[in-house]
């Protein structure tokens, strides 16, 4: 039977992490074998334990971890659309449907949790849906902040509404960015 260390993970798998510096501020990016299953802020809402995250490496050092880095650097830069990463995060079934829904949010748009909880079948289960999208794994590179209340406003982000708001003006397209100036 495989035991768990902190470097094996309960699953076997290397586990390891780095901490980079960002336009977001400190974030922790969490490795297992050879996909990133984590992206965490300092305070994030829920953020495993440390011990979950393995050895700290340096970025450099690791190939996944500089790559996550990097394309983490040129998204908030505004030179990347998208994540080319393997990626794994895992959850219950409700909260693996509700991730693969984010994904499919095209940059610059935003839905609601009732648009999404309606996609899954069942408009009522919105409260499900905000709950699932606050345990995202994968904020930004699984990007969860696309998702806003009914009325349009901003609402609760693992990472706080500070980095929501950067977000979505980031991904806002060039004609919203325009009427914003005049």
């Amino acid at each position: 039977m495989d035991t768990w260390t902190p470097d094996r993970g309960r699953d076997g798998v290397h586990t390891r992490h780095a901490v980079v510096d960002t336009a977001l501020g400190e974030v922790t990016l969490v490795a297992a074998g050879d996909a990133i299953v984590g992206l965490y802020f300092r305070q994030h809402w829920y953020r495993p334990p440390q011990t979950d995250f393995g050895r700290c490496v340096p970025s450099s050092e690791d190939e996944l971890l500089s790559a996550a880095a990097r394309q983490l650097e040129e998204y908030l830069n505004g030179d990347r659309a998208c994540f080319d990463l393997p990626t794994a995060a895992s959850g219950d079934p409700f909260q693996e449907r509700v991730w693969a829904l984010l994904r499919q949010i095209p940059r610059g748009h935003t839905v609601t949790y009732g648009e999404l909880a309606e996609m899954l079948g069942d408009k009522g289960q919105a409260q499900l849906v905000g709950q699932a999208v606050g345990r995202n794994p994968l904020c930004v590179i699984v990007p969860c902040h696309r998702v806003v209340g009914a009325d349009g406003r901003l609402t609760g982000y693992a990472g706080g509404l500070p980095r929501k708001r950067y977000l979505l003006e980031l991904e806002a397209p060039l004609d919203v960015k325009a009427d914003r100036l005049f």
